[in-house]
């Protein structure tokens, strides 16, 4: 669709033709090392490091790094929560001349196993916390692995000792052992960081970190994604955020909340990447907690706070969080997954700072979609296209034919932030490609006449019930606007008579009535269409998650197959 479209929608100062500062993604630290250096780079359990610190330690990492045999085509995989451990090996590892691979704490250990196989992973980076290290040690013994380096939990907090006791006590640590195949993080660094910097090359070919995809349908799928996607995604965020005549963010001045996690697309970039770019203080918390987040957002003064739906429902539901002072945010955002309306309400209500929905893919790096801080409302939508990319939606049943503005279809995207392709999957590639370079996202959407994008859902999620096409994400609203539910998720289960009817599992706001099928169908009698109407009802205390907080439809089939199978 052409750019005009959405153009006419941006804010003052915004240019959708802005050039883009793409680099090699160590040199952001670089350079927020020469500008911000004695601020503030990150916080963790109270203890502060300086960029200068932060560059220093990076250096030291790299250099270690080197001596273990890391450069150009060896990858390290990150098996981390948000500690300074990450950001420090990340930066390592790049500056080695290495890729990263990106693994989550919470994954079973097939999983894992499958992806430091595919990935070509040697070295693995961990901690020495229960909850890792003994998976770490499997993954050492049954796979390619070379060696781990182990980092102290505890090692960076203001008053470590205070923290290891307490931790050891509560039986959070793992005893580590010592050889020549496990590597203390802290002798990773004992050296003076005068590593070899490896000529980076084009940027736009340069691959810096593997991400996994979802891996919804078949096998994970890693993403190339190279130093010109991820710099490039870093200046389409800026050009949008602080280089604005309505400019939200100020370099040098912001404190952000990093909870989401790092290993993810969407806090790699959007927090890591980007809030080093502004100079920004990261606030860094290994999970999340609502109560510590609100806390912090409180007592710290944060300003920048970007999470998933299901954290804003979390504090949302925080007892007594009516009366504590959100004053301090200026920006608070949202992505990984569609932002139902009436918690987006709900949480402007409650902090009096606009939370503003967005788009993107781990394939994207993961920019695609922005909404601006001022101008209009548009509920349900989750903004416009960001600078630099164009956007066409084609026909879901017939690829080869480009619908019209305000119709349904599988949106397409291209710029700069797209990946280099899949890790050893040329094949997919392919395939996830229309023939004039566009990347098919599998998302449904429409765009209005204003060039406002709306998420109706995934391909593969469109249910077909009597012959008529159903989105889940249509029924997740309606049932979001009853008053006692707190999160919903549905998905098709097998129906003799419609091949498929919807399915709502739904956990309640505590203290909320127990609910029943009927009483849910009368609520939405008004507000869906026959054809939409859920056939079944599941109430739980917990729907499943995904890593970064999304609620895991994936989960919830797999346990429909297995009930059917039953």
């Amino acid at each position: 669709m052409n750019a005009e479209t959405w153009i006419k929608s941006y804010p003052a100062g915004v240019r959708w033709d802005a050039p883009l500062d793409i680099s090699s993604i160590q040199s952001v630290l670089d350079t927020a090392a020469e500008r911000f250096g004695p601020l503030p780079a990150l916080q963790f359990m109270d203890r502060r490091i300086s960029y200068s610190e932060l560059e220093g330690l990076a250096n030291r990492a790299a250099k270690g790094f080197q001596k273990l045999g890391v450069g150009p085509g060896v990858h390290v995989g990150l098996y981390l929560p948000n500690t300074p451990h990450y950001v420090i090996a990340f930066f390592g590892v790049l500056k080695a001349g290495g890729t990263i691979v990106n693994y989550s704490p919470l994954e079973a250990l097939r999983g894992l196993e499958f992806k430091i196989e595919d990935s070509e992973t040697d070295i693995l980076v961990t901690l020495d916390v229960a909850s890792l290290y003994p998976q770490a040690e499997k993954l050492l013994a049954s796979t390619r692995l070379k060696r781990l380096i182990v980092g102290e939990f505890a090692g960076w907090a203001l008053a470590p000792g205070p923290v290891k006791a307490h931790m050891r006590a509560a039986g959070m640590l793992s005893d580590v052992k010592s050889d020549e195949r496990r590597t203390p993080f802290l002798d990773l660094l004992d050296n003076d960081g005068r590593f070899e910097a490896h000529p980076l090359g084009d940027p736009k070919d340069a691959l810096a970190v593997i991400q996994y995809t979802g891996g919804t349908t078949g096998s994970p799928k890693g993403a190339m994604l190279t130093h010109a996607n991820l710099t490039a995604a870093c200046a389409q965020y800026m050009e949008t955020t602080a280089h604005t005549e309505t400019a939200a963010l100020e370099e040098g001045k912001e404190r952000t909340l990093c909870v989401l996690p790092l290993f993810h697309i969407y806090a790699l970039s959007v927090i890591l990447i980007l809030g080093f770019r502004l100079g920004a203080e990261l606030v860094l918390h290994p999970r999340f907690d609502a109560a510590a987040a609100a806390k912090d957002i409180v007592l710290k003064k944060i300003t920048v706070y970007a999470g998933v739906p299901t954290m804003h429902v979390a504090i949302l539901n925080l007892p007594g969080v009516e009366t504590m002072d959100f004053s301090s945010l200026k920006l608070c955002s949202s992505g990984g997954a569609p932002l139902p309306l009436t918690v987006q309400q709900g949480f402007e209500r409650l902090t009096g700072c606009r939370l503003t929905e967005g788009w993107g893919m781990t394939e994207t790096s993961p920019t695609g979609t922005f909404t601006p801080r001022t101008g209009p409302v548009k509920p349900g939508s989750c903004g416009i296209p960001i600078p630099g990319i164009q956007l066409k939606f084609i026909d879901v049943a017939n690829p080869d034919r480009e619908v019209a503005r305000g119709e349904r279809g599988e949106i397409c995207i291209k710029g700069p932030n797209v990946m280099k392709g899949y890790w050893k999957k040329p094949e997919e590639t392919a395939n996830a490609m229309t023939p004039d370079g566009f990347f098919r996202t599998g998302d449904v959407g429409i765009m209005d006449e204003d060039g406002f994008v709306y998420i109706v859902d995934r391909t593969k999620d469109m249910l077909l019930c009597g012959g008529f096409n159903v989105y889940p994400r249509n029924i997740e609203e309606a049932i979001y606007q009853h008053p006692s539910v707190e999160e919903v998720s549905v998905i098709g289960i097998p129906d003799a008579y419609r091949g498929e009817t919807p399915k709502a599992f739904v956990k309640l706001k505590a203290g909320a009535p127990p609910l029943t099928l009927d009483e849910l169908k009368a609520f939405l009698k008004d507000r869906l269409g026959k054809h939409e109407m859920v056939g079944a009802l599941e109430l739980r205390d917990e729907l499943p998650k995904t890593a970064v907080g999304k609620i895991s439809k994936k989960d919830l089939r797999e346990y429909e197959a297995r009930a059917h199978a039953g």
